[in-house]
């Protein structure tokens, strides 16, 4: 692909490029990086509260709580805070002090947050949400990533973030044909990455976001200084006993992993199979879709059961009216459909340097034994507590294992 190099440090500035790094992979087609500011209109918000008041919730069976699904009586309670007491103009300017952005790649209009360090020598850091999240979930990390001097760290460990909504997610596009996996989604940021000017970086993800990162860490191989995962999985490798070498916590774990995806992966089934006939429903039910992703929320995280430990009602809420208020119920959920029916591609091993920053209740899990022939490990931290969403959980943890993972790739 060819690539002109930008001199001039206005142009730079005016492309958001930052001055005085190494030589810029500049845009290729001229397209345009717009800023983006969220404003949901009033009648939104007015026919939202009043689905809310006309809400159906089928009774539960008695005792049953959150065994056959979302727990009747915590959903009762969240509906009714959305209804009465949840604030979305203010959750709208929380979001709206975020530095966003869109732009148009492979006909889609792309939605991202680019944060640019004061630092002179931040490093890029492409870091990628996943499903039922969105960009909400990384409001936590921004601040201590691009400024770490105010946040207890060091100056020489500050990144540049960009963090783009995957399409058909948040306020980017979405897909009008098939064929939007995730092999397709890394070739959308990465071209993304140059169109902003980024020549080496960084790439972070969990959920779909490590699945992509891993393979923005392929396609873009020599551009992508490291990658830092903190989803880590992988099939068994070939041979006999797929245990065989394993240590007996890996054992245990690997049995609740099985227990998870008998007992807990319907979603995958359905989303993966006909996420339009979900896609339907959620998009004309506020309660049904925050009792769909609520129950990820709750039996994916490190709370022991309880969500409310872990997260405010605001911030579940704010990341539910991102699905609200774009549409994006079915969009979002055909990463599923996608995935499953792709064509198949031998696997190729990531060479960057990849960092797996193991969270004990995460429920997509592999032994290390079984990610060394797919990935160049170079870092491995056993977290002491944290789940599936280590951003919105425990951004403190993650963050510090990103600073130590890319110190000495800079």
């Amino acid at each position: 692909m060819a690539r002109r190099l930008i001199a001039t440090s206005l142009l730079a500035a005016v492309l958001g490029l930052r001055v005085g790094a190494a030589p810029a992979r500049a845009q290729t087609d001229g397209a345009a990086i717009r800023p983006f500011t969220i404003h949901v209109d009033d009648s939104v918000l007015a026919e939202l509260k009043a689905k809310l008041a006309r809400a159906r919730i089928p009774e539960p069976l008695e005792g049953g709580g959150w065994t056959y699904g979302t727990d009747v009586a915590y959903l009762r309670s969240l509906v009714a805070y959305w209804r009465d007491n949840f604030d979305w103009r203010e959750q709208e300017r929380r979001l709206n002090r975020l530095e966003q952005f869109t732009t148009d790649i492979d006909g889609l209009t792309i939605h991202f947050v680019h944060r640019r360090s004061k630092e002179p020598h931040a490093l890029p850091l492409l870091v990628t949400h996943g499903w039922p999240g969105s960009f909400v979930e990384f409001t936590k990390i921004i601040g201590p990533l691009t400024d770490p001097a105010s946040h207890g760290g060091r100056r020489e460990d500050a990144f540049d973030v960009v963090m783009p909504s995957i399409p058909g997610f948040a306020f980017s596009a979405k897909p009008r044909e098939p064929g939007f996996d995730p092999a397709r989604i890394a070739a959308i940021e990465a071209k993304l990455m140059a169109r902003l000017g980024y020549t080496r970086y960084g790439a972070q993800g969990g959920d779909w976001g490590a699945i992509i990162s891993a393979a923005v860490a392929r396609a873009d191989a020599p551009h992508v200084a490291g990658l830092h995962l903190n989803m880590c999985t992988a099939p068994p490798p070939p041979g006999a006993d797929p245990t065989s070498g394993l240590t007996d916590a890996e054992r245990a774990r690997l049995k609740g992993r099985d227990l998870f995806q008998a007992e807990e992966t319907g979603y995958q089934q359905i989303q993966g199979t006909k996420p339009q006939t979900i896609g339907i429903a959620l998009n004309d039910s506020p309660v049904g879709l925050a009792a769909w992703i609520v129950e990820k929320f709750r039996t994916w995280c490190d709370c022991g059961g309880n969500p409310d430990s872990v997260f405010t009602k605001d911030e579940l809420l704010t990341n539910i009216m991102i699905y609200w208020v774009t549409q994006t119920a079915a969009s979002s959920a055909r990463i599923y459909y996608e995935s499953r029916h792709a064509a198949p591609a031998a696997p190729r091993r990531v060479e960057a340097p990849t960092a797996c920053a193991d969270f004990p209740k995460e429920v997509i899990w592999a032994p290390r034994r079984w990610l060394e022939p797919r990935f160049n490990i170079t870092r491995w931290t056993e977290m002491p507590r944290g789940g599936h969403f280590a951003a919105f959980e425990q951004p403190a943890l993650l963050v510090d294992d990103v600073r130590a993972f890319f110190r000495d790739l800079r």
